[in-house]
């Protein structure tokens, strides 16, 4: 059986998870798709697109989909589900997972790496995060979850931007993009999102990825800290009044940030590894993603390195192309993380 491509389904409450997946859903796609709901109740799949029975778990949609909400852990539901596909018990293509509104995306990601049997049967395809124009900036201001489900994000769909200025339309995409540089944003009205955006995306499979996108690493020409005048005036929510009265925002605010380390002097691979265990050890739980393309010491390819908190690995990519420029780039994206200690740390890994 080849490998059930999962996608999981973030956002912060009321950021409008559940109108897009009632309309990828219910799109004439032709596809099927099991849907594993983590809620607490506030929000079901429900409606005419469900055909019920109350006592089973797992439901069949009238177009062919299946839903089933979460009673045990994801691991046993996943396991579930792969058992009775293989027993052709149900028929499916993909799995979507809808996490709670108040979830961390980091440990459902880790499923998919920490089970040998999950790891066998599902392929962690991305992590989609909503987020709520209208809401976006108080929500980012105090709510980790909210600042973490941005980091974590391979593509980042804005809700309800029609109900707010243009200007803090802009500011809000301008703030997200300093938290997580790598993930491509895109306004969305009621869950109206072309499939090609939702499915597919190969955010977790590195060499696919790179071929789509090799420039995902890319950052604005100019330092970061010229950015603090694109928030300002549009902002008056209480965490941005500070002690002079102006009300300005600083995107320094958040805790999650993200940062790049670039060099054109390949790693020792040993080195490098070294490095990369200990700060993962010491940083491990505040690292959501990290990524990049290295140059390596003693490979003629490009080696593709990514991780999730504790978890990480690399995989050797496609050659160095003759005449192209052998640059390592990588982006952490983290919980106030010393960017200090790991630019440096980096530093020292090269040859």
């Amino acid at each position: 059986m080849s490998l059930i491509p999962a996608t999981i389904l973030t956002g912060f409450l009321g950021s409008g998870k559940t109108t897009l997946l009632k309309r990828v859903l219910s799109e004439a796609h032709g596809q099927k798709i099991a849907v594993i709901e983590n809620e607490f109740g506030e929000e079901n799949i429900d409606s005419d697109i469900l055909v019920t029975d109350v006592k089973e778990q797992i439901i069949q949609m009238s177009n062919g989909c299946i839903c089933c909400t979460i009673r045990e852990d994801l691991r046993s539901t996943l396991h579930d589900l792969a058992d009775k596909k293989r027993r052709g018990e149900l028929d499916f293509e993909r799995v979507v997972i809808e996490t709670t509104g108040l979830a961390d995306p980091g440990p459902v990601a880790q499923t998919f790496f920490m089970d040998d049997e999950i790891a066998e049967s599902y392929l962690l395809d991305s992590i989609l995060t909503l987020v709520d124009a209208k809401h976006a900036v108080s929500q980012l201001n105090d709510r980790q979850e909210a600042r973490r489900q941005i980091g974590f994000a391979d593509q980042i769909f804005i809700s309800k931007s029609d109900l707010v200025a243009k200007d803090d339309v802009e500011a809000l995409i301008h703030r997200i993009k300093h938290m997580n540089p790598r993930a491509p944003q895109q306004t969305v009205h009621f869950g109206e999102v072309p499939l090609a955006k939702v499915f597919d995306l190969r955010g977790f499979n590195l060499n696919t990825k790179l071929d789509i996108d090799p420039d995902f690493l890319k950052e604005d020409d100019h330092d970061h800290h010229d950015h603090d005048h694109v928030h300002g005036e549009h902002c008056d929510h209480p965490s941005h009044k500070h002690g002079d009265g102006h009300g300005h925002h600083h995107h320094h605010d958040d805790d999650v940030k993200s940062f790049v380390f670039k060099s054109e002097r390949p790693f020792d691979p040993a080195k490098l590894e070294d490095f990369l265990g200990a700060i993962v050890n010491i940083y491990g739980p505040r690292m959501l993603r990290y990524k990049g393309v290295l140059h390596m010491k003693g490979t003629e390819r490009k080696v593709i390195f990514q991780g999730v908190h504790q978890l990480m690995g690399s995989d050797l990519g496609p050659a160095w192309q003759s005449g192209e420029k052998r640059i390592s780039k990588m982006v952490f994206i983290g919980i106030d993380l010393p960017q200090d200690v790991f630019l440096q740390g980096m530093e020292q890994c090269l040859v």
